[in-house]
């Protein structure tokens, strides 16, 4: 089992920044770790993955060039810096954990979510 806590949502402007924190525990060295957002009456979408190693990352086309997925093993936590913020990033964001995920599939584990708010 894998527990996984995010926070670091909030409201910001547009063209501005957030870290998003997402704490894991549990069995957690061998599973890739992302984020996925959904924003209202939208399916909930991939947005980056990386190895718990840090060595290989994805992400979707939509964040490339201003979203960055890092890791901290000795933390057990993975952020994801979100730059340059449109209206459209407006979502939750869930945290998630699956030893597959840097390919395109269904993660096993999940947070609880954070709201991210960008205003126009």
């Amino acid at each position: 089992q894998v527990q996984l806590v995010e926070s670091g949502g909030g409201l910001v402007q547009t063209g501005g920044s957030l870290r998003l924190s997402c704490a894991a525990s549990g069995r957690t060295f061998s599973n890739a770790m992302g984020w996925f957002r959904q924003a209202p009456g939208k399916n909930r979408d991939f947005v980056a993955a990386i190895s718990w190693g840090g060595g290989r990352t994805r992400y979707a086309d939509s964040v490339k060039g201003r979203f960055t997925i890092s890791i901290d093993n000795a933390k057990s936590t993975v952020y994801l810096q979100m730059n340059s913020l449109k209206p459209e990033d407006t979502a939750v964001y869930y945290c998630a954990a699956d030893p597959q995920l840097l390919s395109p599939i269904w993660p096993k584990y999940w947070g609880q979510g954070t709201q991210v708010t960008v205003s126009s």
